[in-house]
């Protein structure tokens, strides 16, 4: 039988999830830290992707367990959830700060893009509808770098 041996999550980031989960009125499990130290090693992860990491910690982990755990670590602002256009939810652990997420649609490359104002809500709507925004979600959407790399040259072929 092998193993995939992974490092310890680092004590002092544990520390502080584990302060942030009794903050929220949650208790501390296995599960819930091995779904954040999951998140944290490959941001923007699938919730199949999650399943997959638990589970080379806890093996007997069911799916629905990592469900459920994503959607509860959502809701309390610990995970934050993005929807990339024709792609299942990710995951990452950068909550809090409005950032915005670049898009690769050929390959599906997700990579973090930095509040373009430095304050929520980035983009001033033309009318609020009586609403306080809070924050704003823009998915630039593109060809990242490899892709256009391993495209090849447009053809100048004279007909």
């Amino acid at each position: 039988m092998q193993t995939t041996e992974r490092p310890a999550p680092d004590a002092g980031r544990t520390a502080a999830w584990s302060d942030r989960l009794r903050s929220h009125g949650r208790r501390v499990t296995k599960q819930r830290l091995a779904v954040l130290d999951a998140v944290e090693r490959r941001p923007h992860s699938t919730a199949e992707d999650v399943v997959a990491e638990v589970r080379a910690v806890l093996p007997a982990i069911t799916v629905q367990s990592v469900y459920v755990v994503l959607s509860d670590l959502t809701e309390v602002g610990m995970l934050r959830k993005f929807e990339p256009p024709a792609s299942p939810a990710l995951y990452e652990t950068r909550t809090g700060d409005n950032h915005h997420h670049a898009y690769c649609m050929r390959c599906g490359a997700v990579v973090d893009v930095d509040c373009a104002v430095g304050h929520a809500p980035c983009l001033t709507p033309s009318e609020h509808h009586g609403m306080q925004l809070l924050a704003a979600d823009v998915v630039y959407q593109g060809i990242c770098a490899d892709c256009l790399a391993a495209a090849p040259a447009p053809s100048h072929d004279a007909h």
